[in-house]
């Protein structure tokens, strides 16, 4: 069995920066919306706590920013997929601008974020042929083209408060918004036979609000434990689900076109992330995150039996994610002359995630990950705080009796670390 029960890789092609044929399902592939300093670690976020970076994932850790910074961070990735279904495989590759985030102090106690990250993408282009009467002269075939694009985004504004010593909490109120375009057009080299076009559109304009709690202790003078924990609340998107169907006569060149609409048939739902992570001499950070979101409970628009369009409760299913991440900086006190090589900082991680959908009633594709990177200072005469992050992720897609996803992405950070509010004395 394949994706769709005829589709074949040797027709497959794609040109968006979403390769995965999966993203037709659900909402697209879900981002991890992790940042550079982080992508090394497979996105751990949830004990992080720093105020040289922006972990977007807890806005409870803004407030760990100092009265002096100012952060951008902005990044960019390169990926190389290999597609597998039986014993043919296919390789795509695409780029894309990832994030731009930003955080600095407003008052004592308080950091404030904004940004742009994506949630989820869509993006698939290929093709499946079969036989429809071999006793024809020329043999009657039909083919059928799979196509989608689109994705969602969310524009943030976070605040992170520490309410008293070691303990912080914090909100992001996002802009959620975005679409896509999927269609299915089925036609046969018979001229007098229609083309069929069946395609779904969406367009949302939303809300997203999720938040973050942090309490952090030194357990002595060498071991520090951070726990943290988040919450996403979910809701309607008050998006309406269309789809249309389109025949086209090839000899009249003509078109009739008939539409269903579902009203408000998209919503986002509620999550839960919790994590902890210990510090040892800051030098070592290692972590644990595990995440859960409630994709079961939500309604999703799907053809039944008799092909009719309807809400259906059998499209989504509920989503687990473990992640285990390590930093480690060989020397991390930035007043003791060392070589360039300790003041790197070395990055590990691996999560593991199930799917948040159903295809054709089966599990859709779990995926595992793999990555590694380094954060490495950028030092000159008037700044030594800058970072460059570069990180590279294997991350495996696969479910039994679909195609076989194997991705490898490079990660490119860079995080701009200012000392925009001293004030400067002259003698």
């Amino acid at each position: 069995m394949v994706l769709t029960g005829a589709v074949t890789l040797s027709g497959m092609s794609q040109v968006s920066k979403t390769l995965s044929p999966y993203s037709q399902y659900g909402l697209g592939v879900l981002a991890d919306q992790s940042q550079g300093f982080n992508r090394g670690m497979a996105g751990l976020s949830q004990g992080l706590r720093s105020g040289t970076m922006v972990n977007m994932l807890n806005p409870a850790s803004y407030s760990a920013v100092d009265s002096l910074t100012m952060i951008f961070d902005m990044g960019i990735s390169g990926q190389v997929t290999n597609f597998k279904e039986g014993g043919v495989r296919l390789n795509r590759k695409s780029a894309d601008f990832d994030y731009a985030v930003a955080l600095f102090r407003v008052m004592p106690k308080m950091g404030v974020s904004v940004g742009v990250v994506p949630f989820s993408n869509v993006g698939y282009n290929f093709t499946s042929k079969e036989t429809i009467d071999k006793s024809s002269d020329p043999i009657t075939t039909s083919t059928t083209a799979f196509s989608g694009t689109g994705g969602f985004s969310q524009a943030y504004v976070g605040v992170g408060y520490e309410v008293m010593k070691g303990l912080s909490v914090g909100a992001n109120v996002s802009y959620f918004w975005g679409k896509y375009d999927k269609s299915l057009a089925i036609s046969t080299n018979d001229s007098y036979v229609n083309k069929a076009v069946k395609r779904y559109t969406t367009t949302v304009n939303s809300y997203k609000l999720d938040l973050g709690v942090q309490w952090q202790r030194a357990l002595d003078k060498d071991n520090q434990l951070t726990l943290g924990a988040t919450v996403g609340i979910g809701h309607k998107l008050g998006a309406d689900a269309v789809v249309s169907f389109i025949n086209t006569s090839p000899v009249t060149n003509t078109s009739d076109t008939t539409s269903v609409s579902l009203a408000n048939a998209f919503s986002l739902p509620m999550s839960y992330r919790a994590g902890a992570a210990w510090l040892y001499k800051n030098s070592l950070t290692v972590g644990l995150d595990y995440g859960y979101e409630h994709w079961g409970s939500l309604s999703f628009p799907d053809f039944v039996s008799d092909e009719s369009y309807v809400m259906s409760n059998s499209v989504l299913r509920d989503r687990h994610k473990v992640t285990i991440g390590a930093d480690w900086i060989p020397e991390p006190n930035p007043m003791v002359r060392s070589s360039f090589f300790k003041r790197i900082h070395y990055k590990f991680g691996a999560s593991y995630a199930t799917p948040y959908y159903n295809i054709k009633g089966a599990k859709g594709p779990h995926e595992l990950a793999l990555s590694a990177g380094f954060s490495i200072p950028i030092i000159n005469t008037w700044n030594n705080r800058s970072v460059l992050n570069v990180s590279a992720q294997w991350v495996n897609s696969a479910a039994s009796g679909f195609i076989t996803e194997n991705t490898f992405r490079i990660n490119i950070g860079l995080t701009f670390n200012e000392r925009w509010f001293a004030k400067w004395k002259v003698d």
